[in-house]
């Protein structure tokens, strides 16, 4: 039986498998699903550039899937992971949807929801941060230095 740490771990593994994606389509390399009692609802990364919309962030995309899929605005039973901290709008989104657990890989040190001085999460939803850092982290890394050259 795998412990809650595994079982994390195997999640943020899908994300990343999103934000391969988006790297492959040319996009920021950000991946996120959505979990409905370990079953995996949503799965979604940054289409900013293919759709030309700058809210397309895989955290709002994966958002409205899993609001579609549960027929339900809410989505306190249900945890999003996404492999970059979230920016103030999709963190925002994310309170609305009342998500009840946000796990994030990468802390964005610019744009992340954490640079503000605010609660933006809603007030019940656990935030956990770190989980698989370094590979998230590497990937958008190499993302922007190939972009650079």
């Amino acid at each position: 039986m795998l412990n809650d740490q595994k079982i994390d771990e195997y999640f943020m593994q899908q994300a990343l498998q999103q934000a391969k994606i988006a790297e492959e389509n040319g996009e920021v390399p950000v991946g996120a699903i959505v979990v409905c009692k370990k079953t995996i609802i949503a799965k979604a990364h940054n289409q900013t550039e293919q759709l030309n919309d700058v809210t397309a962030h895989a955290e709002m995309i994966a958002i409205t899937s899993a609001t579609n899929y549960l027929n339900s605005k809410y989505l306190n039973e249900c945890t999003i992971y996404v492999t970059l901290e979230p920016c103030l709008m999709c963190a925002s989104a994310m309170m609305w949807a009342q998500l009840g657990k946000v796990v994030y890989g990468a802390t964005d040190l610019k744009k992340g929801f954490n640079n503000y001085d605010i609660q933006v999460l809603h007030k019940n939803t656990v935030c956990e941060h770190g989980l698989l850092e370094s590979e998230c982290g590497h990937l958008l890394t190499n993302f922007f230095r190939k972009k650079r050259k």
